[in-house]
């Protein structure tokens, strides 16, 4: 019985092929915007997830104290209130999975005729682990290089282009501040960090050899900051609790006394951030719905408008036995079709115009199939609703009335 019903629903609409277009161009406009703010919403989502991938999980990071200097004080990471044996004592924390300790500065690189200033970063092996960092080619530093403070260092994929172009950097020589360094290893690419920078603009050397050859200190074996994995998420609480009584001991600092480091957890940032994105994303799908409540409206009123037109015919219907659910459901299938047919072509136009702005604009996008068929239940739903209205005043006329009618 549906079947011919909507066969005829369909006819109907194609007899008055503008008014149609017209019709549906605002079911287009509504689900095509909703794809499209869905899509750069669930991008700016997947761009902050793999920010939070690259940048490690479950991460705290220890800063050494800040440091003054003529009275100007310099800022946390500047002071020499972490060490090497501070980290050693960490890593043996029961919630602790890893720790890499830092030492960091800017350093200007030389190989041949090419040079290229960036961030060097003094560290031990289990940078990597921390980090979730993996190997293009060529293998990480061991603990024998950190012990013998070797001239040796793994290098960014931004830093091999810049130096070494198409040659193969895994084995060359480069130098970091005019003293040579062997290139052991090539660091898989990780792009963008959480706050722009470029993640591959970088150098890792043994720790030892930050300390002594690049970056000198006074206090031999001090550390700007320590990163702390901490073994899963639900224990960052714990992990958070030990260190910090840890160093607090270790540094005999008493009950009232302000500590000489701070911790931050990277994790719980990147969250809020996921956080903000996730409801920006569903206030960019809730503005764009605005434009389907217009479309179906505009469906309601072309269906009374319809239903005006059609009195007589609707008084022939139910005058040789047509129920008033028949007449009801014959208008719903049309409200619904039309609202169907304008999702269909805005889903096509909102997967265009994703792609459009993924191309033209370079912003992440991310069409997902549960938008889309969240767009189609919502198409099916507004013609329901705005549709009922239409449909029970044609299924509520009576016969001689609807006959009467010119």
């Amino acid at each position: 019985m549906i079947g011919p019903m909507l066969a005829e629903a369909l006819q109907a609409l194609a007899s008055n092929r503008m008014r149609t277009f017209l019709t549906t161009l605002g079911m287009v406009i509504g689900v095509g915007a909703v794809i499209v703010m869905l899509a750069v919403g669930s991008g700016a989502q997947r761009s902050i997830r793999e920010s939070i991938s690259a940048m490690g999980s479950n991460l705290f990071i220890v800063l050494a104290g800040s440091a003054s200097s003529g009275g100007v004080r310099l800022g946390g990471g500047n002071a020499a209130t972490l060490t090497l044996a501070d980290a050693e004592a960490i890593d043996e924390q029961p919630s602790v999975r890893a720790t890499a300790p830092l030492v960091y500065g800017s350093a200007q690189l030389v190989h041949g005729a090419y040079n290229w200033g960036t961030q060097v970063y003094g560290t031990t092996p289990g940078y990597l682990e921390v980090r979730n960092w993996g190997l293009l080619a060529g293998t990480m530093f061991g603990d024998s290089d950190v012990r013998s403070a070797g001239r040796v260092a793994v290098i960014g994929t931004t830093v091999a282009a810049q130096l070494f172009g198409a040659e193969d950097p895994v084995g060359g020589t480069l130098r970091i501040n005019g003293s040579p360094y062997t290139v052991l290893g090539l660091l898989a690419p990780k792009g963008q960090s959480f706050d722009g920078r470029d993640q591959d603009d970088t150098v890792l050397v043994p720790i030892t050899t930050a300390q002594r050859k690049l970056f000198g200190s006074s206090f031999r074996g001090s550390l700007r900051m320590i990163m702390v994995q901490s073994v899963a998420a639900d224990a960052m609480a714990q992990t958070e609790l030990e260190v910090t009584s840890l160093l607090l001991e270790r540094h005999r600092i008493g009950p009232g006394q302000a500590p000489d480091f701070s911790m931050r957890n990277l994790t719980a940032v990147a969250e809020t951030a996921a956080a903000t994105a996730r409801i920006m994303s569903l206030l960019l799908g809730a503005i764009a719905s605005i434009s389907l409540i217009v479309g179906g409206i505009g469906i309601m009123n072309i269906m009374l408008v319809s239903v005006t037109e059609r009195t007589r015919e609707i008084g022939i219907r139910v005058a040789i036995g047509a129920r008033p659910q028949d007449v009801r459901l014959q208008f719903l299938l049309e409200s619904v079709a039309l609202a169907l047919l304008g999702g269909a072509v805005g889903v096509l136009l909102g997967v265009i115009g994703s792609e459009l702005i993924r191309r033209l604009a370079d912003i992440p996008v991310e069409v997902s199939g549960g938008s889309v068929l969240l767009a189609f239940a919502v198409s099916a739903s507004v013609g329901v609703f705005f549709g009922w209205y239409p449909a029970r005043k044609a299924a509520r006329l009576q016969p001689i009335e609807a006959l009467r009618h010119h």
